[in-house]
């Protein structure tokens, strides 16, 4: 019996194995405990591995591969079709063995520790970039109910909160000021929170060569380029700078049919933290483009005459990502024609 293609699920306790030979006759079918899944592998001639890319596959992806098997990982989505009659593990585990093996399968880049360090410190720096959205919102829904209206920007909350405080505001009882003290401590507790976590991605940034070339993109910064980094993995993965700019959803989306071609707004497809990073950084640049005559800037201002400016920021974020690849897989340098600006 020689296994050429196995399908693991993953679970936290319990993981299922589906294992086919070389005429993809189901040769293996069994039930693992967590604490016996790498002594198996281990002890197992290698052969392709497949897997989700779920919770803790990219750990299970290192320590597979490093027992010498080829891990292949796949997005769920696409292993759903595959899937016979009810869902369970098993017949998981038999549909993500099936779906490796197809020649046409995209497979997820695998992620080194690094990448999942720097995606870890991003992801907790976005939770509390929400928690601090919902705290304001809430401070100026609140006041709101008292006649005092504050405009949606935390700069001027943060100058509303000083003044109910020190009692400038009049009409205020004595509780309403004293829950505007404690929640103005608690924006400025996630004020003090979220720079520790800036200061960490510009450490993280200033740290990492791939980082400092493609931070010299205009529109590209140290939050973005970190983010790029944490999430690319292996660059091969993609035939090129338009598979990319798709991965990340800034491609549009298509009905077409009957030899009719139909193109839609953006597929959002892919990471949604990464695309608005992307699409914010590109506004950035339109702000700035004005009356510079350089080719960038110049190719900006006549997609400006024709297209809304919504439309002008995907463009340039979907041009960045394809440059992004280019320096990311070719090892090439960006040479900008002014200082960049971005997030």
């Amino acid at each position: 019996m020689q296994i050429v293609r196995i399908g693991l699920d993953l679970a936290k306790h319990v993981f299922q194995v589906h294992g086919v030979d070389g005429q993809d006759r189901a040769v293996l079918r069994k039930t693992l405990r967590r604490d016996a899944v790498a002594q198996f592998f281990a002890d197992l001639p290698t052969c392709v591995v497949g897997m989700e890319a779920c919770s803790g596959a990219h750990y299970w992806a290192k320590v597979l591969t490093d027992f010498g098997h080829e891990v292949r990982l796949i997005s769920p989505q696409f292993v759903k079709p595959y899937v016979k009659s009810n869902k369970n593990d098993r017949n998981d585990a038999e549909a993500i063995c099936e779906a490796a093996g197809r020649p046409s399968m995209r497979f997820v880049p695998p992620k080194s520790s690094e990448q999942l360090t720097i995606q870890a410190v991003h992801r907790i720096r976005q939770r509390l970039v929400g928690d601090r959205t919902r705290l304001a919102n809430q401070i100026r829904g609140l006041l709101a109910e008292h006649g005092i209206v504050i405009a949606r920007d935390i700069t001027r909350l943060r100058h509303a909160l000083v003044q109910i405080v020190d009692g400038a505001e009049s009409g205020l009882n004595d509780l309403l000021r004293e829950l505007a003290s404690e929640m103005k401590a608690e924006l400025s507790e996630m004020d003090r929170r979220l720079a520790v976590y800036n200061r960490r991605i510009r450490n993280l940034f200033r740290s990492n060569e791939m980082c400092q070339r493609i931070g010299k993109i205009e529109g590209i910064g140290p939050i973005t380029a970190t983010a790029l980094v944490a999430a690319v993995g292996d660059r091969t993965c993609f035939k090129n700078g338009r598979q990319f700019a798709a991965w990340l959803g800034l491609v549009p989306r298509q009905q077409s049919s009957g030899g009719k071609a139909r193109l839609l707004g953006i597929s959002k497809r892919g990471d949604r933290y990464l695309r608005t990073l992307m699409i914010h950084g590109a506004r950035a640049v339109l702000g700035k483009a004005g009356g510079k005559r350089d080719p960038r800037s110049q190719w900006i201002g006549q997609l400006r005459d024709r297209r809304h400016p919504n439309v002008v920021a995907v463009a340039l974020a979907n041009k960045n990502a394809r440059i992004v690849w280019s320096l990311l897989a070719r090892g090439e340098e960006y040479r900008p024609a002014q200082t960049a600006v971005g997030i």
